[in-house]
């Protein structure tokens, strides 16, 4: 089976590498990823695994293919020509694809993803076939163009049930409910650094996507340094900052110092560096509990069965949460909703309280997960 997989911002965000190291895990399949940072996939070694390829190619003001859309778009007033230029490389690759995989997760939760909408409707007038990926996407968004477009895929996967719902409510019948592929991730354990504790250690990420989110200015880091002041002064348990996404307009490790320059005199606290999406799982998988801002650091504290809170901002810690769970209340608190420094570490008070119910219920759903999540290339087989 050939697959294509599209569009992929690059392994800097390890969430999008997880999506994609655990889709070749599940189909073994022949595929192709098309990334817009390549060098970065294949710094995770993403190139041992799949084929990966630039998603774009330059256009020469002299080539016969410029000239042709400088034509369609001044006579005709085509204004895709030199989009269809641009991703060529995944419109080629796709006339010989079983199917092509738009992954991402949640690529149509932020603004209008027009670039998607162009290559899905020139994929589709070929005749491939297109599949939406793990996705979420906020309910009131599915309308208008968004609408036409999800329309056109084959198969829409829907990592949790509120997507999944709003998908069904709007008449999307080829949506189909199946946990996000990493959760079956592996992992990869590296020795710990000094200041972790095996087990007795809060992991925590942070990262400026939800800090853009928030109401009150400043009321997020506030938060987090409550919590920790609370970790440090009040129980024995050490703490481990992970980032999740090292891009350079969106990285963790910038509020991360922050906290670390704050704590390190205590003895108490560590600053994971950068690593692949599976050894930053390995850190995670040996914390006592998580706070996770960023999704699949999340999913990968679930999938080892670590009590997680979640600062979320958008449906899918909603989402994953209530599948998880039977509701995210509780285990997700919303970052537009943090109003005094001390919220968060009420919300973690309340884990600690719950610990030993909440592990008996991940060690009770996490096995049936799995198995869903290894089932979904039974999809592209049939």
């Amino acid at each position: 089976m050939k697959l294509v997989l599209y569009p992929h911002g690059g392994s800097g965000n390890h969430g999008c590498e997880a999506i994609v190291r655990s889709t070749c895990k599940i189909t073994q399949a022949d595929i192709t990823l098309f990334s817009a940072v390549p060098e970065e996939d294949e710094r995770v070694g993403l190139d041992t695994i799949c084929n990966i390829q630039s998603d774009h190619c330059s256009i020469s003001r002299f080539s016969p293919q410029y000239i042709k859309a400088l034509f369609q778009t001044k006579i005709y007033g085509d204004k895709t020509a030199y989009d269809r230029i641009h991703f060529s490389p995944v419109l080629k690759a796709a006339k010989t694809a079983d199917y092509i995989l738009s992954i991402g997760g949640d690529n149509y939760c932020y603004g209008v993803p027009k670039f998607i909408y162009l290559i899905n409707k020139e994929i589709r007038k070929k005749g491939g076939k297109t599949i939406l990926w793990g996705c979420s996407v906020e309910p009131e968004s599915i309308k208008g163009e968004m609408l036409e477009d999800l329309l056109g895929y084959t198969h829409i996967i829907a990592r949790e049930s509120i997507t999944y719902q709003a998908m069904i409510n709007k008449g999307l019948k080829q949506t189909v409910l199946i946990p996000d592929p990493a959760f079956l991730l592996n992992r990869i354990d590296l020795p710990l650094p000094k200041n972790f504790i095996e087990g007795n250690t809060v992991g925590i990420n942070v990262s400026p996507m939800i800090i853009g989110h928030e109401s009150n200015k400043g009321v997020t880091l506030q938060n987090y340094i409550e919590l920790i002041n609370y970790i440090i002064n009040k129980t024995d348990m050490q703490v481990a900052l992970i980032p999740h996404v090292v891009w350079s307009h969106n990285d963790d490790r910038i509020p991360l110092n922050i906290l670390y320059d704050r704590f390190k005199e205590t003895g108490r606290i560590c600053l994971i560096e950068d690593h692949t999406a599976e050894e930053l799982k390995g850190y995670i998988a040996r914390c006592r509990f998580l706070i996770a801002a960023r999704t699949h650091a999340s999913i990968a504290a679930y999938s080892e069965k670590i009590p997680t809170l979640v600062v979320g901002y958008s449906v899918k810690a909603r989402g994953v949460a209530q599948d998880l769970f039977g509701s995210y209340e509780k285990y997700v608190i919303p970052v537009q909703s943090l109003r005094g420094r001390d919220d968060m570490t009420i919300a973690f008070k309340w884990l600690q309280d719950n610990e030993s119910n909440i592990k008996q219920q991940l060690d009770s759903i996490i096995p049936i997960v799995k198995e869903k999540v290894s089932n979904i290339g039974s999809i592209l087989k049939k």
